[in-house]
């Protein structure tokens, strides 16, 4: 039979098949962890606490290919979905589904299991305790199975961005089977690793799924993280050798300068984060009730002194969303420039702002004092403390109230809460997710209970459309708005390091999201 590749093809193919060859089966995967998880079940929490942890527990329909460097809609590969075709009036989206599949109790998975879930997130009554990202899919009207293989979304209009919000890690498939209760506590997933165990304070441990759906993965036998609240404790655990990757993006720029000095040999990468820094202010509660109130706070932020402190240099200005060049949505820099609140004459800024508190009363000998809560981990007790400095330039004096995760969470949903320091992680670079989900009207995750009928108007507005440009046009007049009504000031984004120790392979990171790339079936050890 007469060989049909050329020597070139031949190398080619050659090339491709050596580094997996060379990768090695076994081994646990040792992670730092900065704080115990609310809870193991992704739709009901809104932190890389869980999602770190629990994503390699479950699958999606679809996910962000690991292999592009930026989350993106047309870089969108099959999980559970085979493949999917949209309806020609761009309201019914239809996936064929995987053959196979098995939980890990070993009951199969359907299609069954994709409806059950997304009933449950848009159920009015439904048994999730919380459920931050059903303002997501406000657009979804039901969904329909054909036989055991086959699921379609029926959106009630059409939103090219559903595929994109079905690739993020808060969008895995649950099964029909389990209670929501267990899925806190004891989840049950298809993914790579099976759940075995979460004791408080101390640890999660995760054990290889051997029926796992993809033939040859996952490479390790288990993962385990260690929960070590104190960032000091942990870089020296790193450098100590005591574990093999740091939890995602807790290292700033310049604690990354020392540890490169103690650890040379370690691999790092400093990426933005696509997590803001913001003030949270609850309209609701007086005196902050009154917009003076809330405009006098936002003109006493030096946003690029958060900026300097925080990253040296490193995170940047912005508005909702990530900026450009690694975000896909944000504000350009010349754009940023004409919204109000951004402008360099910070001292001028604050003297409006002593002028609007001198109004209502208030004085450097009789200031307004408040608490400012924020959650009890480094990075936010850090930034609340450079808030409550810049506070007192327009005679409002704070005070710090540090949270536990579960405490601070639940503070926030039922609006528990007067001023807060907030840091918020945006699961998916895509203007749907952050203006549904943060600004409109009811939704679990608007913190401040912003509501204006007039831009939820734009949000409709911009979700229809397909032509990107143009959508891009209108969603950074949207974004301005938003920071000019103060609905939820936007302080930073920021830019956090992840390490790893040479013998540790096939980490993938991305330049605009810390969640969506930890499902760790093709990472593997070299020892």
């Amino acid at each position: 039979m007469r060989c049909m590749f050329s020597l070139p093809a031949i190398v080619a193919l050659l090339a491709l098949a050596t580094p997996a060859a060379a990768q090695k089966a076994g081994g646990t995967l040792r992670v730092s962890h900065r704080d115990n998880p609310p809870s193991a079940s992704i739709h009901e929490e809104a932190t890389i606490s869980t999602v770190m942890p629990f994503m390699s527990v479950y699958n999606n329909l679809v996910v962000f290919d690991p292999d592009s460097k930026q989350n993106r809609p047309d870089r969108i590969v099959p999980d559970l979905a085979t493949d999917w075709a949209w309806s020609n009036d761009g309201k019914d989206l239809t996936f064929k589904l995987r053959d196979g599949v098995k939980w890990h109790d070993g009951k199969p998975f359907t299609s069954a299991d994709v409806k059950c879930t997304w009933d449950m997130i848009v159920d009015s009554e439904s048994k999730l305790r919380k459920n931050p990202r059903k303002s997501w899919w406000f657009n979804l009207d039901k969904v329909t199975v054909n036989g055991e293989r086959e699921v379609t979304f029926h959106l009630k209009r059409p939103q090219p961005s559903v595929l994109t919000m079905l690739a993020g890690a808060f969008s895995p498939v649950y099964p029909c089977h389990v209670s929501t209760a267990q899925m806190r506590t004891r989840p049950v997933g298809t993914g790579p690793f099976k759940f075995v165990e979460l004791k408080q304070n101390e640890s999660i441990k995760l054990a290889k799924n051997p029926d796992y759906w993809k033939k040859g993965r996952p490479y390790l036998d288990a993962i385990e993280y260690r929960i070590i609240p104190s960032r000091a404790t942990s870089m020296l655990a790193f450098v100590a050798g005591q574990y093999d990757l740091t939890f995602t993006a807790e290292i700033a720029a310049p604690a990354l300068k020392d540890l490169k000095l103690q650890a040379p040999w370690a691999q790092c990468e400093l990426l933005p984060t696509n997590t803001q820094a913001n003030l949270l202010v609850n309209r609701d509660r007086p005196p902050f009730d009154n917009a003076q109130v809330r405009k006098a706070m936002v003109l006493a932020i030096d946003r690029s002194a958060f900026t300097e402190i925080i990253g040296q240099g490193a995170n940047r200005q912005g508005g909702a969303l990530l900026p450009p060049p690694e975000g896909l949505w944000g504000m350009s820099d010349e754009f940023l420039a004409t919204v109000a609140g951004y402008g360099a004459d910070i001292e001028k800024q604050r003297a409006q702002g002593r002028e609007i508190m001198a109004a209502l009363g208030y004085s450097a000998d009789k200031p307004l004092k408040i608490k400012i809560s924020t959650r009890n981990i480094p990075s936010y007790r850090d930034q609340a403390v450079i808030l409550i400095d810049h506070l007192k330039q327009v005679w409002i004096q704070g005070e710090l109230e540090a949270l536990d995760t579960s405490v601070w969470y639940n503070r926030l949903l039922k609006k528990d809460y007067s001023v807060g320091m907030n840091i918020q992680g945006v699961g998916i670079d895509e203007p749907d997710v952050v203006f549904y989900e943060t600004y409109s009207c009811g939704s679990e995750r608007n913190y401040t209970n912003y509501c204006s009928p007039e831009i939820e108007k734009l949000f409709d507005q911009q979700s229809r459309m397909s032509d990107i440009e143009a959508r891009k046009k209108l969603v950074w007049e949207i974004d301005k708005q938003l920071q000019e009504d103060g609905a939820r000031p936007v302080i930073q984004h920021g830019q956090g390091a992840t390490c790893w120790r040479p013998e540790t392979k096939g980490i993938k990171l991305s330049v605009n999201s810390i969640y969506n790339h930890w499902r760790f079936e093709d990472v593997w050890l070299d020892k």
